[in-house]
C-alpha cells in the first residue's frame, strides 16, 4: 500500500512541475490575482488522478489484493477467538451449576 501511495505521489509531483511549467510559460492560462498557485494545484490533481487510475492499475490490484487477505486473516482470527470464549464460558457455567 505503501509504494502505491507513492508511486501516486510521484505521478502527482511530476504533473505539478509540468503543470507550473506550462502555467508560466504561457501555455495554460494563469489564476487570479493570488490564486495562481491552487490553480497549479487544482490542475495537477486534475491531470494525475487518470493519469494514475491507468498507469498503476496493477499496483492498486496487488495492493487491493494484500488487503483482502489481511482483512480475511483477521476475521478468521476472531472467530477462533469468540469460539473459544465460547467453549470457556459453556465449561465455567457447566462447572458451575449444581448436579
Amino acid at each position: 500500500m505503501l509504494r502505491y501511495t507513492l508511486m501516486r505521489l510521484g505521478i502527482f509531483a511530476g504533473c505539478l512541475v509540468v503543470v507550473w511549467g506550462a502555467v508560466y510559460s504561457g501555455i495554460f492560462p494563469r489564476g487570479f490575482g493570488d490564486s495562481n498557485f491552487l490553480w497549479v494545484l487544482l490542475l495537477s490533481l486534475v491531470l494525475s488522478a487518470p493519469i494514475s487510475w491507468v498507469v498503476l492499475r496493477r499496483e492498486r490490484d496487488r495492493a487491493s489484493e494484500r488487503i483482502v487477505s489481511r482483512v480475511d486473516r483477521m476475521k478468521a482470527n476472531l472467530e477462533a477467538n469468540r469460539s473459544q470464549e465460547d467453549v470457556a464460558d459453556d465449561t465455567a457455567r457447566a462447572q458451575s451449576q449444581p448436579s
